[in-house]
């Protein structure tokens, strides 16, 4: 069910859950910015979220709102996961879904890293 990206902070969000160690995830990486874990359902043989440690509803509320320290140390986290992961060199993509007519299913910002095999055009048509 599609949320969202402008209403009010749910702390009991899945990811919110997440983060407070209420529920498990397959960590891929941590800094005090951001957390980064495999999907449970991936859609790429590479199919990473990275979710930032602050309560931020978008990437509307995360862009007008965060610390500049924040906003960098997440930008930062994105990048190392995807050179841990080795995916620079072929390539890979970021997606971010804001909003009911995007299809944002959580309400704590996040982005999707798809990997691992040649993507195909970014919207179907």
């Amino acid at each position: 069910m599609a949320v969202s990206g402008i209403g009010p902070y749910d702390p009991q969000n899945i990811f919110a859950r997440i983060l407070r160690g209420e529920l498990p995830c397959k960590k891929v990486y941590e800094d005090e910015y951001a957390l980064a874990f495999h999907d449970i359902a991936p859609k790429a043989p590479v199919h990473v979220l990275v979710i930032p440690k602050g309560a931020y509803v978008s990437f509307a509320d995360f862009s007008h709102t965060a610390s500049e320290a924040e906003i960098v140390g997440f930008t930062r986290a994105i990048g190392t996961v995807s050179r841990t992961l080795g995916l620079e060199p072929r390539g890979y993509r970021l997606l971010s879904n804001v909003g009911e007519e995007a299809g944002q299913e959580v309400p704590h910002f996040h982005v999707h890293l798809f990997g691992g095999k040649a993507l195909g055009a970014m919207l179907p048509g």
